[in-house]
């Protein structure tokens, strides 16, 4: 048995929940895995994994076990890292999880710079406005915006961005300018973005002089992707809430116009997020560098 193969897999069975998903992280079959799994149980007297039809669970004993082999993996690698090569020009796939605007507006533009000084990397990104579990994609790293709830990830913060509300000209002229939040629960639509976590549209949020006020609105059109609900304000089909850096190039050539100005509630967070037991190649610290500058720009 090839114990250190074994290790592997198994600790990436527990990340990713499943044999399947561990076999394709690791460029091996699935039954290949499986067998070294049934190996490392039979050299260790003890049963690591629960296996049903449609799931696997970590055994108590498995549980003890991935603690300790973690911890021990993180270490060769660590070892391993200081004699390699990658030390000196950082090679291999950077898996980020990533919501599509940000993705088409911010980091994709700014890749020419990243793969000038790291050609030998490739950048995976998994683009949906979906707040995924981490490990089951399988990403290196994500970018999530709002406060960090999950405690289990290892969280660097990007920046905060202020929120605007907007229009464009030809909806203000057709629907008039609102000069308080609550008339927008009367004779305005708003663009309305579908929460993939709640399903629901996410609010308008206005705070001023601690008065808060939350608007659930009219709409005529209500989107799940970041691109399309940018896409949908600037068509005039009523009012956009959305971050301030995000609205920033249209409301500079006039394309929308900030309204509300004065009603702004707290500045929304973002970071970037990476598991904690999950080692850190080069390739993945210089990535995660990178993206830092790119948000400072902002």
């Amino acid at each position: 048995m090839d114990q250190l193969s074994a290790i592997r897999v198994f600790v990436r069975v527990v990340e990713l929940g499943g044999f399947t998903k561990a076999a394709d992280s690791l460029g091996m079959p699935k039954a290949t895995a499986s067998k070294l799994i049934s190996e490392l149980e039979s050299h260790l007297r003890i049963k690591l994994l629960k296996r049903t039809t449609r799931s696997v669970q970590v055994t108590t004993e498995g549980t003890a076990y991935y603690e300790r082999t973690t911890r021990w993996l993180r270490e060769l690698d660590d070892m391993d890292s200081g004699f390699d090569i990658d030390r000196v020009r950082p090679h291999g796939i950077v898996q980020v999880d990533i919501s599509a605007w940000m993705a088409s507006c911010v980091v994709i533009p700014k890749l020419p710079d990243f793969h000038g000084r790291y050609p030998d990397i490739q950048v995976e990104m998994n683009v949906s406005d979906r707040t995924g579990h981490l490990m089951r994609e399988n990403a290196d790293c994500a970018i999530r915006g709002g406060l960090l709830t999950d405690l289990s990830m290892v969280g660097r913060p990007l920046g905060h961005s202020n929120w605007m509300t907007a229009a464009t000209p030809s909806y203000l002229d057709r629907y008039g300018t609102p000069s308080h939040p609550a008339e927008l629960n009367n004779r305005h639509f708003l663009v309305n973005y579908q929460s993939g976590s709640t399903g629901r549209a996410n609010p308008f949020n206005f705070e001023k002089n601690q008065e808060k006020i939350q608007v659930n609105g009219d709409s005529i059109v209500t989107v799940n992707d970041s691109n399309a609900h940018l896409a949908a304000g600037l068509a005039g089909m009523g009012i956009l809430y959305s971050f301030e850096w995000k609205l920033r190039p249209f409301l500079q050539t006039g394309q929308l116009l900030p309204i509300l100005q004065e009603w702004q509630p707290a500045p929304y967070p973002f970071h970037l997020v990476y598991p904690p037991n999950r080692h850190l190649t080069h390739r993945v610290r210089v990535f995660i560098d990178w993206i830092i500058e790119v948000f400072a720009e902002h």
